[in-house]
């Protein structure tokens, strides 16, 4: 598992945007950034839509007054239902990456294998990023929702 004051795998994720599919080198996309990325399980299920998520949408003002230029929600799905949940979440100043195959999730360590639930998914977790560097990391105990919270990740700031 990737720990703190390591640098983030070079993978791609992806993300649907109004000009269309847009496919970010990790390296590239969060070079010289101070980023919050959280990760779910899935996109629509319950603890992900009726609190992580909205955590960091009603704090993202909080963030980027803390100097966070990105704050990234990553699941285990395709761009379109990235999109789709962002848009029904109104989470217009999170950057909802998609990591379709999951390499990105297998690359920091971070997978599970959930069967017939779903498959491959991601832990859910939240960590501080800057410049690519991990300076923070919270993976969340199975069946928990405590350490990835906004509210927590904010404080660590």
């Amino acid at each position: 598992m990737i720990e703190q004051g390591q640098k983030l795998p070079e993978t791609t994720l992806s993300q649907l945007t109004a000009d269309g599919m847009q496919e970010h080198q990790v390296s590239e996309l969060f070079k010289d950034k101070k980023v919050v990325i959280f990760a779910v399980p899935g996109a629509f299920t319950p603890t992900c839509s009726a609190a992580h998520l909205p955590g960091y949408i009603t704090l993202a003002d909080e963030f980027q007054a803390k100097g966070v230029d990105i704050i990234a929600c990553v699941s285990v799905n395709d761009a379109f239902v990235m999109k789709a949940w962002g848009d029904s979440q109104n989470a217009e100043h999170i950057m909802m990456l998609a990591d379709g195959d999951g390499s990105f999730t297998k690359a920091l360590g971070l997978e599970m294998e959930t069967g017939s639930f779903g498959g491959l998914r991601s832990q859910r977790y939240a960590m501080i990023i800057e410049n690519g560097v991990v300076t923070h990391l919270n993976v969340e105990a199975p069946k928990e929702f405590e350490v990835s919270k906004a509210e927590v990740i904010l404080k660590a700031l």
